[in-house]
């Protein structure tokens, strides 16, 4: 095995792509005010880390446990709370960079190494900057090319179901399991294995299906629902008010694997693609006395996703030619072309190596002409 499992070669033609996506990405969130920052790829490990378990630990020669940065989101809130703590708020932040975990089925495949870009939107806590970061997400997605579509749900809405039904921690966590999965057949599993009454039975039977257009906030509507829940799904509304209902898709059994995402939560998909290409949701405090540094929403991109999608939208690369000379070489990056200067004044080394690359024609000075004719007047 010449590399790690998990872990992959990035070749000329997949860089270019994704230096392409990534420029434009991070160009395209500063013109709505979210500014970058970067974050050490080392970490001091915490065993509260919601990675904990999938992170890759090491022990440094002070006898310290650090571990690879496995996620964006604890990073940003742990910068906002040591340099930005007075604010000022909402804060708005880009990041973008390498992400390790030491086994999940992630990006293309199982990688263990990958790439996430994204944006964090921190001290505040309303309906319109969760409408802020939908509109955001659709935008950024366009701006490469791709023409994405958005699913919306509340894990808090299930969490206050769940909790006002008096259900066990441990029977919770599994249901949260079946709900992220949306497997019908083991949530029958465990109504029936937990011998749940048929009132119970209906209400999240009911929860697990409601998927679709704006159709399914209503029936949620004339669910049995406690307080909180009846709040999860008012706030979910007034964000599909202010983004567009007809614009969304619902799914109101929506469950996510990270415990910090406590409001509401989105992915989007790209047509002809199955698998998500963003995803990200609200986190922390939802009312006036919880402190700025600990509310927060954002949004997170996989770039290897997001090139695989994006290559099928955009054009193909400026022609790459030979350069004979430093002036030729500016004369055609002048009209939009690659130039790879010559090394050599061997003619068929040279016409050996355009005609593995492909390289058709040379320039020398402002005289633009195949690679044949070109070479032959310098022999």
């Amino acid at each position: 095995m010449i590399l790690p499992l998990g872990t992959r070669d990035v070749l000329p033609p997949e860089w270019a792509w994704r230096e392409h996506l990534r420029n434009r990405l991070a160009a395209h969130f500063s013109t709505w005010g979210y500014q970058g920052v970067e974050l050490p790829a080392l970490e001091l490990h915490d065993p509260q880390h919601p990675q904990d378990a999938r992170a890759f630990k090491l022990i440094d020669r002070g006898g310290d446990v650090l571990m690879l940065r496995s996620e964006f989101t604890t990073a940003v809130q742990r910068l906002v709370r040591t340099r930005f703590p007075g604010g000022p708020f909402p804060l708005r932040l880009q990041y973008g960079g390498r992400l390790w975990l030491a086994g999940q089925a992630s990006e293309l495949g199982r990688l263990r190494e990958f790439t996430q870009l994204g944006v964090e939107l921190i001290g505040a806590s309303t309906p319109w900057t969760d409408a802020e970061l939908l509109e955001l997400s659709l935008s950024a997605l366009k701006c490469v090319g791709v023409q994405g579509r958005l699913e919306v749900g509340h894990p808090g809405f299930l969490d206050a179901l769940l909790e006002d039904s008096g259900l066990s921690e441990s029977l919770r966590t599994q249901l949260h399991g079946v709900f992220d999965r949306k497997s019908g057949p083991d949530l029958a599993a465990l109504i029936r294995t937990n011998g749940l009454d048929a009132g119970l039975e209906r209400t999240l039977t009911t929860v697990n299906d409601l998927y679709g257009g704006p159709e399914v906030l209503a029936q949620a509507r004339r669910l049995p629902l406690g307080t909180r829940a009846a709040a999860a799904l008012a706030h979910l509304e007034r964000v599909a008010d202010l983004f567009g209902r007809e614009r969304l898709l619902f799914d109101l059994g929506m469950s996510r694997r990270y415990g910090y995402y406590s409001g509401f939560t989105f992915r989007a998909y790209a047509d002809g693609f199955s698998r998500q290409i963003l995803g990200g949701g609200r986190y922390g405090g939802h009312d006036s006395s919880t402190p700025p540094t600990q509310q927060g929403a954002g949004f997170a991109l996989g770039l290897e996703r997001l090139t695989e999608v994006a290559a099928r939208h955009i054009g193909p690369e400026p022609e790459v030619v030979l350069a004979l000379d430093l002036a030729g070489a500016d004369y055609a990056r002048s009209l939009g072309l690659i130039a790879e200067l010559r090394w050599t004044d061997d003619a068929a080394e040279l016409a050996r190596y355009t005609a593995q690359r492909g390289i058709g024609r040379a320039v020398q000075g402002q005289t633009l002409g195949s690679v044949a004719e070109l070479l032959e007047v310098r022999a």
